[in-house]
């Protein structure tokens, strides 16, 4: 068996494995690129889809789920297999992705048609939405599952409502796959689980060479953040994550209600606000003890007087009629999305201010916000940068170091590490802390294979740059040109005419793309 990364390899998104046996193949994930690489979303998998048995998915968020309506369209047709959670929030994202794309598109295609460029279409529709829904196949947590010889567990990661942790056996061999694991004593998901024996562990390093605040630190942070924000009378941005990092701020807002007397109105700006929070509350059996404790009284965690819904244009539009008032929207990391109009009325403002709640990406508005970026770009306008900017990432949903070297600790086997989703210097710093530790950690890059039985790491071939290639074509054909061909090499002339347009047919200039990858 070998697994093949074709993402999330040195750096955050697009989390994709490709797993190989003697008689079977198998993804696990297939998400989307986000920030600066969110133009590979649209070239080929480097894989033929309607090769794949089946996918296993470790959790709704985009950045592993986002693909795979486009992996139907491109012919796959095997099963699914994901937590109930995890499929009812696919169907309400992948639907949303779809809505956001067209958008999207028909807003490049505007301004490919002024200059008389060729227009672009989404990467998938409802109707590849429709499909993929149809193929997912729901597993409970701890229960055993099994297709074409591999053997499968999916364990509570504590990462968000629904998102699991791996065990997979199969060909004599056990590799785990940690999607992406949530920090002990999470206050929505509780602690990730104990994992003791593994021959191979595919780890996320997203926080690994830092350490988040305490539960207390960060409370403390957000609650002074807020009081300042009060103060100027002004508008308080939270750009959230719909799935999970919503519902933890709306209960971190509440329980500021009465510690410190926070009234201001609040509006959580999403079509999907509701929704997602519903399935929150429709699963709340699957979440920590302190919100649990709630349950019991009857009471909603994410509920309290004067939040308010907002689902329609017009209504997210009005709230710019608003001088004083929090404002929660999507994207999180600021790549799409309402908030970027909110950003765009109000970043130019001093009484403003922008707290950032999750990880941003490479390449993302939301990064060169928290990277202090005087002047960005939204809509074709440059927006001068006066909001005060803030960021909380004691609220993230993955783990920091310390919770990821513990997660490891718990293993009485001595497995290799495969170390991934981070950017490169993170995954590295994270490699070298768990090779302190005894253990032996590879970060693989993009098409690297790991051949499972030999413990060897096979690296991709470095591809010649397009320049060198299109060089050496010119000179081939020239030789072509003084030479008389047999009807034999005709023919083969023919097959490499075919090849060659499709490659063009296939291929995407940067500036041919939307801004957002679609």
């Amino acid at each position: 068996m070998e697994i093949t990364f074709f993402g999330a390899t040195r750096e955050v998104t697009g989390s994709c494995s490709l797993v190989r046996g003697k008689d079977v193949t198998f993804l696990v994930d297939c998400g989307m690129f986000q920030g600066g690489e969110r133009n590979r979303n649209a070239p080929p998998f480097p894989f033929v889809p309607r090769d794949i048995d089946f996918v296993l998915l470790t959790h709704a968020h985009l950045d592993h789920s986002g693909r795979i309506p486009l992996l139907v369209r491109e012919g796959f047709r095997g099963k699914i297999y994901a937590t109930l959670p995890t499929i009812e929030l696919c169907r309400i994202l992948f639907y949303d992705t779809v809505k956001l794309m067209r958008e999207e598109v028909e807003r490049e295609n505007r301004r490919r048609r002024r200059s008389g460029k060729p227009e672009i279409a989404p990467l998938f529709g409802e109707e590849e939405v429709e499909r993929a829904l149809g193929l997912f196949e729901p597993v409970g947590y701890d229960e055993i599952a099994e297709e074409k010889g591999v053997t499968f567990v999916f364990r509570d990661a504590a990462h968000i409502l629904g998102a699991a942790v791996l065990e997979v056996w199969g060909e004599g061999t056990k590799v785990v796959f940690s999607g992406d694991i949530g920090q002990f004593g999470n206050v929505m998901e509780g602690s990730p689980p104990i994992v003791e024996e593994a021959d191979f562990v595919v780890i996320e390093s997203t926080y690994g060479n830092r350490r988040h605040k305490t539960l207390e630190e960060t409370r403390r942070e957000f609650a002074q953040v807020m009081q300042d924000a009060m103060g100027t009378c002004g508008k308080v941005l939270i750009p959230t994550f719909v799935v999970d990092r919503a519902q933890r701020v709306l209960y971190e807002i509440r329980l500021l209600r009465d510690s410190i007397g926070l009234h201001c109105p609040v509006y959580f700006d999403s079509p999907l606000g509701k929704q997602t929070t519903d399935i929150y509350l429709k699963y709340r059996h699957l979440l920590s003890g302190e919100l649990e404790r709630l349950h019991l009284q009857e009471d909603n965690p994410f509920g309290f007087p004067g939040l308010t819904y907002v689902t329609t244009p017009e209504e997210s539009k009005a709230l710019n009629d608003l001088d004083h008032a929090i404002i929660l929207a999507g994207s999180g990391m600021c790549t799409g999305g309402r908030i970027l109009h909110h950003l765009k009325h109000n970043l130019f403002k001093a009484t403003t201010t922008v707290v950032f709640v999750g990880f941003q990406s490479r390449g993302t508005l939301g990064r060169a916000l928290v990277d202090g970026a005087k002047l960005v770009h939204i809509f074709d306008e440059d927006i001068a940068v006066r909001a005060r900017i803030a960021t909380i990432n004691g609220f993230s949903a993955h783990g920091d170091q310390e919770d990821l070297l513990r997660w490891v600790g718990y293993f009485k086997s001595r497995p290799v590490f495969l170390v991934t989703h981070g950017e490169e210097e993170i995954a590295e710093a994270f490699a070298q802390a768990l090779r302190k530790k005894g253990f032996e950690a590879i970060v693989p890059a993009f098409g690297d294979t790991v051949d499972l039985p030999r413990r060897t790491v096979v690296a991709v071939p470095q591809m010649p740059e397009k320049e060198d290639i299109i060089k050496r074509l010119e000179r081939e054909i020239q030789k072509l040109r003084e030479r008389t061909l047999a009807r034999e090499s005709e023919v083969l002339l023919q097959s490499a005419l075919i090849l060659l347009e499709e490659a063009g047919r296939r291929s995407t200039s940067a500036d041919e793309l939307p801004k957002d990858g679609v």
